[in-house]
C-alpha cells in the first residue's frame, strides 16, 4: 500500500480491477462463494438505507433477499476510478421487480438506477469493504411509476408498495455509518 498522497503501482490497480469485475461478475451469476471469497470477512454498507451487512451469513442474505426480488438483476458498468485505497464504481444496477424487497410486494416493474460503489482495500490489498451510494427513491419511482393507475390490480400493487416502503421508513441508521471522524489533511 502507498501513501493517501499518490496511487499505488499499476500491478497493484489492475489487481483490485480484476477483483472488483470478478466479483462483479459472480454476483450477477449469483455465485455467492466466489463473491464472497473476494473478501477475508465480507462487509457491505448501504448508504441510502443506513444498513450493514457484516459476515458470511448477513452478506449470504442480503444477496438472497435481493435475488429475490430481482431474480434477473445485472450490472452496466460506466466507469472505474483508482483512489490510494479503493476502486470507486459507477454503474446502472438493472433488474424486474419480480419478488418482495423488504415490505415491498413485486410489482413486475423494472427499474435501471445509477450507482456508485467503494471498494475499499487495507494495506495487505484485502477487499474490506463494498460501500454502496443510491437514491432509494429513484428506484421506488420506476418499481410504482409504470403501474396504470386505472387499473384496480395495479392500483393494489401501487398501494402495498407505498405501505411496504412506510413501514420501513423511519428505521434507525446503523451506528458504524454515524460514527464518522474527518480525514486528516495535513501534509
Amino acid at each position: 500500500m502507498t501513501d493517501r498522497f499518490h496511487l499505488p503501482p499499476e500491478d497493484v490497480l489492475r489487481a483490485r480491477e480484476k477483483l472488483v469485475l470478478d466479483h462483479f461478475h459472480d454476483e450477477v451469476i449469483q455465485d455467492w462463494d466466489a463473491t464472497l471469497s473476494t473478501f477475508p470477512h465480507p462487509h457491505y454498507e448501504l448508504i441510502a438505507q443506513m444498513v450493514v451487512h457484516d459476515g458470511d451469513q448477513e452478506v449470504r442474505d442480503y444477496y438472497n433477499d435481493t435475488r429475490v426480488a430481482f431474480p434477473d438483476q445485472d450490472h452496466e458498468i460506466i466507469a472505474f476510478r483508482h483512489s490510494y485505497d479503493a476502486v470507486i464504481v459507477e454503474f446502472w444496477l438493472l433488474g424486474t421487480h419480480k419478488g418482495y424487497l423488504g415490505k415491498i410486494p413485486p410489482t413486475g416493474s423494472k427499474h435501471r438506477t445509477r450507482m456508485t460503489a467503494y471498494f475499499v482495500f487495507d494495506e495487505n490489498e484485502n477487499l474490506i469493504i463494498e460501500r454502496i451510494y443510491f437514491d432509494q427513491l429513484t428506484i421506488l419511482k420506476q418499481l410504482v411509476g409504470g403501474l396504470d393507475k386505472r387499473n384496480p390490480k395495479d392500483l393494489a400493487k401501487l398501494a402495498g408498495a407505498l405501505k411496504g416502503a412506510l413501514s420501513m421508513a423511519g428505521s434507525e441508521p446503523d451506528p458504524r455509518l454515524m460514527n464518522t471522524t474527518p480525514p486528516d489533511l495535513s501534509h
